[in-house]
């Protein structure tokens, strides 16, 4: 995660060719079947067909999650790019240095690429895309009240400014979101996507929520890509990402049952699991009761047995979680969380007012998109009831809940996140989803005290003092009972017959030069 070196005078700052960023552990990959590519051959100019996961909910809009679509699919790229490993590197912007004035950064960008449609890449072309981004009226949660500001530095560069000095900036424009588009891309409303962006396939069709057709861009500034051109079908339910595999009608299905990966044995298929840093939390909602009440937030912590919903709700294939953070990352808490108590669980919530005369009855919503979350659903509604807590479960498109759940509508929901996805360094997750002012705070937690925890990392760069600041903050969500994180789990995959594929745990990432069918 980000690791950045402490910062040098502003009489000899020096240039940084790679962004400062948290020191932590890559991603680990794990093979669980072959290599995919079998004995056959690169075929050459193949089209390929991916089952995705997730659909665009808001025309792909930058602006949105529909950015994560756009970057898998090869379409967008960022002035800067980030992996697991939380280090910035080179993308369409070559260098980057602070400025005397710590708010502003300069990029270079890279020379001699053309969006698409022919429009050339330049230092006012990023500023609009960038200063477009910014005055949307809900900004990414990426670079959402950093009050970021861009202006062209002659036709090679671009300088962006920020309200207040940011350490991790160029981490921030490693996000999806930041996807810099032709300046034509803005006529229309949300910006069209259709052949303006940069990367190494072109978007030719949209059909909805249903399918997306890419071809390859032959004017690509980096690598030739390798395929001609792809079909992504998206496809929410996983058992029929599955049966497409199988099936031949896809060469690729992002996010399978763990028992059905286990079916795709051999060296035709790629299948690959990645310790990705991302754990399923329950949420629950601290502006209105019955969970603004701490007993009863302890309650439903004591009432679940995490160490069976790792082993034995989702077969080993998820660590059990004791805080948000985990062992992929340095950080994390490396121990196992404590043991159920559904006897202390009662006597909490008797302590509330709720007993066998008086149950309390909640709703638990949750998404299909992701396995594993109907599953663990499930099962913390049997530990829940075992507590004398009586949960109705909910499954529902997320897109179609996420306003709800941002308004405080909702009792407890269950999602997946990745404490890495906006930003690669923690302490974008920890403002966003925990801080008085976060902008993706669906527990609505505020304490100031736990705001006074994070202020450090408005200037801090010093990797260790970083992760400190990590490290209590997620002990303090703990000792709140800031939701419950329930399990860390794994991104997985498979491919049949392909080379150059490997599962992304950011999830920015699938569709790139190197990809290719073989046969």
């Amino acid at each position: 995660m980000p690791a950045a070196p402490a910062a040098a005078p502003p009489h000899r700052r020096p240039r940084l060719r790679i962004a400062a960023a948290l020191a932590a552990s890559a991603a680990v990959l794990a093979a669980c079947g072959g290599s995919g590519e079998g004995t056959g051959q690169v075929v050459p100019d193949a089209q390929l067909t991916v089952a995705m996961a997730f659909a665009p909910g808001a025309g792909y809009a930058i602006d949105t999650d529909d950015a994560f679509v756009l970057s898998q699919l090869g379409v967008t790229e960022t002035l800067v790019a980030s992996g697991a490993d939380g280090q910035a590197r080179p993308a369409l912007a070559t260098a980057w240095e602070q400025q005397p004035d710590p708010r502003t950064w300069r990029f270079e960008l890279r020379p001699g690429v053309t969006f698409q449609n022919g429009e050339p890449l330049t230092g006012e072309a990023v500023a609009n895309a960038l200063d477009r981004l910014a005055g949307v009226e809900a900004p990414p949660r990426a670079i959402k009240s950093i009050g970021l500001d861009a202006a062209a530095d002659g036709a090679t560069a671009v300088r962006v400014t920020t309200t207040a000095p940011d350490p991790v900036l160029p981490l921030r424009l490693s996000s999806a979101n930041t996807g810099i588009l032709a300046p034509s891309a803005y006529a229309s409303t949300p910006p069209a996507v259709q052949g303006t962006g940069t990367g190494p396939m072109t978007l030719t069709r949209a059909d909805g929520i249903q399918s997306a057709t890419l071809q390859r861009n032959d004017t690509y500034w980096g690598e030739r890509p390798q395929l001609a051109g792809v079909t992504a079908n998206f496809v929410p339910d996983p058992a029929a990402r599955a049966l497409a595999l199988s099936a031949g009608d896809a060469d690729i299905a992002q996010e399978l049952p763990d028992t059905a990966t286990l079916e795709f044995t051999g060296d035709e298929y790629t299948n690959e699991t990645v310790a990705a840093p991302r754990t399923a939390s329950l949420q629950l909602n601290q502006s209105r009761a019955p969970f603004s009440d701490l007993r009863v937030r302890q309650a439903v912590t004591a009432a679940i047995d995490r160490t069976a919903l790792g082993e034995q709700a989702l077969a080993g294939s998820a660590v059990p979680a004791a805080e948000l953070f985990g062992p992929a990352v340095t950080w994390g808490a490396q121990e196992p969380p404590p043991p159920a108590d559904p006897a202390r669980a009662r006597q909490l919530l008797a302590e509330a007012g709720f007993g066998p005369e008086n149950p309390l009855r909640v709703e638990l919503g949750t998404y299909a998109n992701r396995p594993e979350l109907p599953t663990l659903a499930t099962a913390v509604q049997e530990m829940l009831r075992a507590a004398g807590i009586e949960a109705n479960i909910r499954v529902g498109d997320y897109d179609a809940r996420e306003p709800d759940l941002l308004a405080g509508d909702y009792d407890m929901y269950l999602v997946s996140r990745s404490y890495l996805l906006d930003v690669p360094d923690a302490g974008a997750t920890l403002q966003s989803d925990y801080s008085c002012a976060g902008s993706y705070n669906i527990n609505r937690y505020c304490s100031p005290e736990f705001d006074a925890l994070l202020a450090p990392l408005a200037s801090e760069t010093d990797p260790a003092a970083r992760q400190e600041v990590f490290r209590q903050a997620s002990a303090k969500l703990v000792t709140d009972a800031v939701g419950v994180p329930l399990v860390h789990t794994r991104a997985n995959g498979v491919g049949h017959q392909v080379a150059g594929y490997t599962v992304d745990p950011l999830a920015k990432t699938l569709v790139v030069p190197g990809l290719a069918k073989t046969g």
